[in-house]
């Protein structure tokens, strides 16, 4: 099993579900599409799912990169934390946006580990493992 491809095909599934999330919101709040205002839940819950768009594109380059240089299963954990911190901020953000620090380092936390643990060896030119 490719970890690192399970775990980011989770990443992307998770932000999918967020997105399905929104949608139901929507109804829910009577916030009819293009419309991203109107009521305080709904936009709770729209930012949330959009802040998990912002990371999810750092996260899955470097993911990728990530494993070519450390083993799968170290990046893989990195990605699993991630998963994990997004729970945590998106219910944090939809209950009460300013608990929400948490969850962020807990996302932001393992895609700069992943940045810096891609970047630096690259930048080397060889390979940690």
């Amino acid at each position: 099993m490719n970890t690192v491809d399970v775990v980011a095909m989770l990443a992307v599934l998770q932000y999918l579900v967020f997105g399905g999330l929104v949608g139901r919101a929507r109804g829910t709040y009577g916030v009819k599409a293009p419309a991203i205002t109107g009521s305080e839940p709904f936009e709770r819950i729209y930012r949330a799912h959009i802040n998990t768009l912002e990371q999810l594109v750092a996260l899955l380059p470097a993911m990728y990169v990530a494993a070519r240089y450390w083993p799968a299963n170290y990046v893989a954990a990195l990605g699993a934390v991630y998963l994990v911190g997004r729970v945590i901020y998106w219910r944090a953000y939809v209950n009460a946006p300013q608990t929400r620090g948490l969850g962020f380092m807990l996302s932001v936390f393992p895609v700069m580990t992943l940045v810096l643990g891609a970047l630096v060896p690259a930048l080397l030119g060889r390979g940690v493992i």
